[in-house]
């Protein structure tokens, strides 16, 4: 039996629950969704039917709760540094812990924040930790994972010690988390294509970050080069990665029980890429 847990970030168009039929139709383990629409504010409340059905669809597919990576809307950034619009994302990402919970989901994952060249790197770090804060402080059960990020523009979180930073500050630990993306890892200039690169980038993040904080990856190949700090995903293989970095992971026991979540650019191979990830394992 393996104990990696591998899909991808499936449709919940039509309804959340439409996303665990689109994870099984790809032989999926794990997957993520958007519970609401990811480019607008609002979004109706979830009722009781769409609930009992996403809740009944995850368990007749055997994919277990933990194992679902919902990812927050675009719009969302915890570090803004204007008061009026920081407000608004708190509030909107607080609305996606509860739907989260409501789910019976025990994580989400957002992009940490912007400085959008206003205030200081360590300001904006600060105000991303407060903003986890606050938000886990009116929410319950539900994890705050935070995905590290490519660097383009403004963002933040592309650094080991910036995800660290932002951690540091959060005041219940039991409830942050890390996704790492594999093609924003590379492109922010950490190498994981040879066994020696990929051993020393790994143990950097289990000793600046931790490895207990590692809740789930985004699988995805790159097509900028390494250090581009440009976010631009490719089919595993056909990218700047390379296939050997996910032979890797797949037989690497730091990573089972997570969600491994494919966000490459051809759905229509996902459950190839998921197959060819599995065919990696050393039996």
């Amino acid at each position: 039996m393996s104990n990696k847990f591998v899909g991808a970030h499936c449709s919940a168009s039509g309804g959340v629950f439409n996303a665990v039929k689109n994870a099984q139709e790809i032989g999926a383990k794990a997957f993520a969704l958007f519970t609401k629409n990811q480019k607008r504010w609002e979004a109706k409340p979830l009722d009781t039917k769409t609930i009992d059905k996403f809740q009944k669809a995850l368990q007749e597919s055997g994919i277990l709760p933990k194992h679902v990576l919902p990812h927050d809307s675009y719009l969302i950034n915890l570090g803004h540094p204007e008061e009026e619009k920081l407000i608004k994302s708190r509030n909107a990402f607080i609305d996606e812990l509860e739907r989260c919970d409501l789910l019976g989901l025990d994580r989400l994952n957002f992009h940490p924040g912007s400085h959008l060249k206003q205030v200081s790197e360590d300001e904006c770090l600060a105000t991303i930790s407060e903003s986890i804060n606050i938000a886990l402080d009116k929410t319950q059960n539900v994890k705050a994972v935070i995905e590290n990020t490519a660097g383009q523009g403004s963002n933040l979180g592309y650094t080991f010690e910036q995800l660290a930073q932002i951690i540091d500050k959060v005041e219940d630990k039991s409830r942050v988390g890390i996704c790492i993306d594999t093609c924003h890892m590379f492109v922010s200039g950490y190498d994981i294509r040879t066994r020696e690169t990929y051993d020393k980038t790994w143990n950097d993040f289990g000793s600046i970050v931790g490895f207990e904080y590692l809740m789930g990856m985004h699988i995805n190949d790159s097509k900028p080069p390494l250090g581009s700090k440009k976010d631009r995903h490719h089919s595993l293989g056909e990218g700047e990665i390379g296939l050997d970095a996910f032979r890797f992971i797949m037989n690497d026991e730091r990573m089972d029980d997570i969600p491994l979540v494919l966000e490459t650019i051809d759905d229509s191979i996902w459950k190839q890429e998921i197959e060819l990830l599995y065919s990696f394992e050393e039996k």
